[in-house]
This record gives structure tokens, sequence and C-alpha cells, in this order.
């Protein structure tokens, strides 16, 4: 509550500067502030997908800790698992700013980041400072822009990460890397998986079994997507996330001047496309691995939507700029409310329920 009222009184100040460095403010607000942990989750929210107990199906996505200096504070303020990264295996600066953009509007962004990160070895470090704390935080894995061979980068994050990681996400679906969407690519896509699960194997001898997720554009038609999931399918990952952020721009924006610049488009105009593509992987899996859903969700009825349109687990991010953490505790309430007047038992039952809404 305190946490959810200083974020709603920040909001304004933070919406009124430039999006990175506002974006920067919230991490070190985060870092230093002391934080009360929110209460414990009611048990009918609690999830089970990849041989892992989630409290409750929300995660924080990808791309807002990117060095994983505050995983444990989002764990307390009520995410049931937080994703850190991307991670590249060498610090890289990203690409030139600005790089980020509001559509304030459209209650959307666009970013062109570039996977800017410190690198493994630094990321690793947190990781390891934190190692002894309860809760699922997972490590996003990518390549650096000048790698010589981007498949040995995804290999070198898994080795690095092994012991500390919860799960992996293994991104080729940022927008903004040149050539990194190719990986989705069929034969690219069998090596790379070959290759990511065979490094995730042989670290067992040190550790437990990670999961290892696919996390895939929005942009994809459908017969990629076929090989795609043939793929992840064929090779064995645990899970799919659907989906990263999208290179189209819907007609509906409404800030036409903004939504001209290059990059990926998050925030709530992705939700039909993101949920739509979410829909289609939930098909063709056939209920082998679970799937984490994610893009365009701001309320307890879009997450409910992503559940019911084939996710076990859901995530935010874009949505917290503009509603602030006060979300977090508004969607799992609402999700409660949801779940006592469907009659369900746990959100286990809705998982795919309203697929045919969106296929």
């Amino acid at each position: 509550m305190i946490m959810s009222l200083a974020s709603a009184l920040a909001k304004p100040l933070l919406l009124a500067m430039d999006p990175e460095k506002a974006h920067g403010a919230t991490i070190a607000a985060l870092r230093t502030v002391p934080v009360i942990a929110a209460g414990p989750d009611d048990p009918r929210l609690a999830v089970e997908a990849f041989g892992l107990k989630f409290p409750n199906p929300l995660g924080m996505a990808a791309g807002f800790d990117k060095g994983a200096e505050v995983p444990d504070t989002l764990l307390r303020l009520g995410f049931g698992f937080a994703e850190i990264g991307t991670v590249t295996p060498k610090p890289q600066p990203g690409n030139p700013k600005p790089r980020s953009f509001r559509l304030t509007q459209d209650e959307a962004i666009i970013n062109r980041f570039g996977f800017n990160s410190e690198g493994h070895a630094a990321v690793r470090r947190r990781l390891v400072a934190r190692a002894g704390n309860r809760g699922i935080v997972g490590v996003n894995i990518g390549a650096n822009k000048d790698a010589a061979d981007r498949a040995a980068d995804y290999v070198a994050g898994i080795e690095a990460f092994a012991d500390v990681a919860s799960y992996f996400t293994v991104n080729i679906s940022s927008p903004n890397t040149p050539g990194l969407r190719d990986l989705q690519q069929t034969a690219a896509l069998d090596d790379l998986l070959a290759r990511v699960l065979d490094a995730r194997d042989a670290a067992t001898y040190r550790t437990t079994r990670k999961p290892v997720l696919l996390k895939i554009a929005p942009d994809l038609d459908l017969s990629d997507l076929d090989d795609v999931v043939a793929v992840a399918r064929k090779r064995g990952v645990d899970g799919m996330i659907v989906s990263n952020t999208t290179i189209s721009r819907p007609a509906t924006l409404r800030d036409k001047a903004t939504a001209q610049e290059t990059g990926g488009l998050s925030g709530a105009p992705l939700y039909p496309l993101a949920t739509k593509m979410l829909a289609q992987t939930w098909l063709r899996v056939e209920g082998q691995f679970p799937l984490v859903g994610v893009g365009g969700i701001d309320s307890a009825e879009t997450a409910w939507g992503k559940i019911a349109a084939g996710a076990t687990l859901v995530q935010v991010y874009s949505s917290l700029i503009y509603k602030g953490l006060g979300l977090v505790d508004e969607i799992k309430t609402g999700m409660l409310k949801r779940l006592a007047a469907s009659g369900k038992k746990s959100l286990a039952e809705l998982v795919g329920s309203g697929v045919t809404d969106w296929a």
C-alpha cells in the first residue's frame, strides 16, 4: 500500500522526465528505498509450471531490470516472479540515444535499446549475492551485436547463470538487434536450441536442471509459427513466451508522430496482436509445455484474457509506466474476484478456455 501510494505520487514526475532517465530513477529508488513486503498470496493464485511453483501468475517482464539490480524488491512488491535481462556476454552500450519514446495517449512505448547490457560478469555477481534468497528469478539471455556466432553467445549465457537462474529465456525476438529475428528461421532455430539445451543439460552436474523458454515475436506469420513451434516441440523446450514487442503500427494509434519512431512497440496497443499469437501458439503446442503471455496487460481483465487465451503465467512492464506499481495488487485482487465469480477452483481451469475468441 505504501509503495503503491509512493508510486502514484511519483508518476507525474516520472512521466515529465525523459523515458530512459525516468526508468533509471525508478530502478535507483527501488534499490535504495525500503520496501514493505506484500502479504502472502491467496493460494488460489498459485501456479505450477516448468517444474516451478509460483505464488501467483504475475511476473515482471524482461527489460525492466536488465542488470539484476532489484529482483528481490520486485518479489517483495508482490510479483510472482521476476525476469531480468536481456543479458549479453560482453558489456555493450546498445543503440544511440534517444531510444525510448512514450505514446502517452495510447499508453504505449516504442523502444530501440538494442540489448544494452552490463555483460555476464557484472550481472552474475549480483545474482550470486542474492542466491540464498527465496523467489523465482529468470534470466533472459541474448547475443552481442558483433557476435560472429550468436548461438555461442546463448550457450555462454546458460553456462554463466546455470547455478543462479530459476529459469532461462532465449530471446531471439527483439527487433532492435539487426538480424536477431533470423534465428526464428527453422534451420537456425534448430541449431540454436540444440546447442542451448545441450549446454543446459551439461550444467546439471553443478546445479538442478533449469527450464529453458523461447521468446518469440508477435509478427510471425502463421506458417512461420508452425515451423517455430515444431522445432521447439522437437527439441523439447520447457515453455514459450508470447510475445516480444511488435514492429507493426496499429491503425488505432493516436500519437501518429511518435509512432514513426523505429523500434518495438509495447503497451496497450500490442494486446490484440500478442494475444492472437498466444492463442495460435497454444493450439499448436497441444499441451506439450506451458506458455507465458505478455503484451498489453494493463488490468485484471486483460490478464484474465491472456490466461483464457492459453497462458499459464503472464508478465507486465509497459503498463506500470502509466498505472504505477499499484497495478500489481489491482490485477491479483481482480483475478481473485473473477475466479470466485466464475466458479473455477484454480487458474489452471481457465487456461485456454477462451482460445476460440482469438484464434
